[in-house]
């Protein structure tokens, strides 16, 4: 049977800083860690998309579990991912996250070879008959087998051990298709949100919270829009979505993924390194231009100042006095000089 409470609320899919050799930065990763957890999220979510867990070693995706249970010391439920590239490694995964004190296991559904419904289920089933910890599926057809609503039905059925599903397809009909047909036999059964730009909606039609990217650069604002959607207070709840999605289609968009995101962490005052991922000039010059994008919406709510260049003007107005553009251009004159660029 199921060992721990219903997953609900938000989970944070975190980053992992890394060094100047692109290494673990274990005390920048433990210090992120307490900063989320003292900004409100419910929960961690190591070892997912958003924690690059393909560009580190098995060996490495084991440290940062051992790293982030160390450090939360069971403050909140840390949901581990634990996507290895074959079932005997994935099981092997459960059992070390397990012993380490993890709340639960995320799976993605086989990747690399797209396989029939049928096959999805022989792999969820063989995990969900042989692991010690509870399994949530992970849902991500954009780089994954895709978990179909028969499929879900018949291994929460069958499985005590699979105990939800967290779903980042974006796809509200097929979430309530999902709620619909496992909820009635599973109560317990949870359902989560992958999909930033959707969290107010899908937690309106069911769902029990979400594993949400922008959570670990804005964790104020994500539970903030948790609290006041589940308290149905609509039009704030809308005002504050409308903002995230605005900032999470930036991290998304305008860089290779996660890159946005790590660099907005960074704003936030973490020494996140770079990914390990190589970047082109280019890449590079339109990740300089992103993060003066991201300060200035950060800047809006207070939580960083302007950029030296500054910030388009409220209401979409571009023009600007004299006297601004003169100030702006000593700020950024004086910057360089103290770079001795200039």
């Amino acid at each position: 049977m199921p060992s721990q409470a219903k997953l609900k609320g938000i989970f944070t899919p975190n980053i992992v800083p890394l060094d100047s050799k692109g290494e673990i930065h274990e005390s920048e990763l433990r210090r992120y860690i307490d900063w989320l957890i003292a900004k409100g999220v419910h929960g961690l979510y190591p070892n997912g998309s958003t924690g690059e867990f393909t560009r580190f070693t098995a060996e490495e995706r084991i440290r940062i579990m051992e790293i982030i249970c160390h450090q939360v010391r069971g403050r909140v439920p840390v949901l581990a991912g634990a996507a290895e590239a074959n079932v005997k490694e994935t099981i092997k995964a459960c059992e070390k996250y397990y012993e380490m004190g993890a709340t639960a296991v995320a799976i993605v559904a086989p990747y690399y070879f797209k396989l029939s419904p049928r096959a999805v289920y022989a792999y969820f089933k063989e995990i969900g008959d042989n692991t010690p910890i509870d399994v949530t599926l992970y849902n991500i057809p954009m780089f994954a087998s895709p978990i179909d609503v028969p499929t879900i039905q018949r291994l929460a059925d069958e499985c005590p051990r699979v105990t939800g599903i967290k779903d980042s397809s974006g796809d509200i009909p097929n979430m309530i298709r999902m709620i619909q047909a496992v909820r009635p036999n599973r109560p317990d059964f949870s359902f989560l949100t992958g999909w930033d730009a959707a969290l107010m909606p899908m937690l309106l039609v069911g769902c029990d919270g979400g594993t949400n990217a922008s959570s670990g650069v804005v964790p104020e604002l994500t539970r903030k829009l948790y609290d006041l959607t589940t308290a149905y207070r609509i039009d704030e709840a809308r005002d504050l979505q409308y903002d995230i999605v605005t900032l999470f289609d930036a991290m998304l968009y305008s860089a290779e993924f996660p890159d946005g995101f790590r660099t907005a962490v960074r704003l936030r005052g973490f020494d996140t390194g770079v990914g390990r991922q190589p970047l082109s000039d280019e890449q590079q010059t339109d990740l300089a231009a992103l993060a003066n994008k991201l300060q200035c919406m950060l800047s809006n709510h207070g939580f960083t100042d302007e950029p030296l260049c500054g910030c388009p003007l409220p209401g979409g107005a571009k023009d600007s006095s004299p006297e601004e553009v003169s100030t702006i251009v000593q700020a950024v004159v004086a910057e360089l000089k103290r770079r001795g660029l200039a």
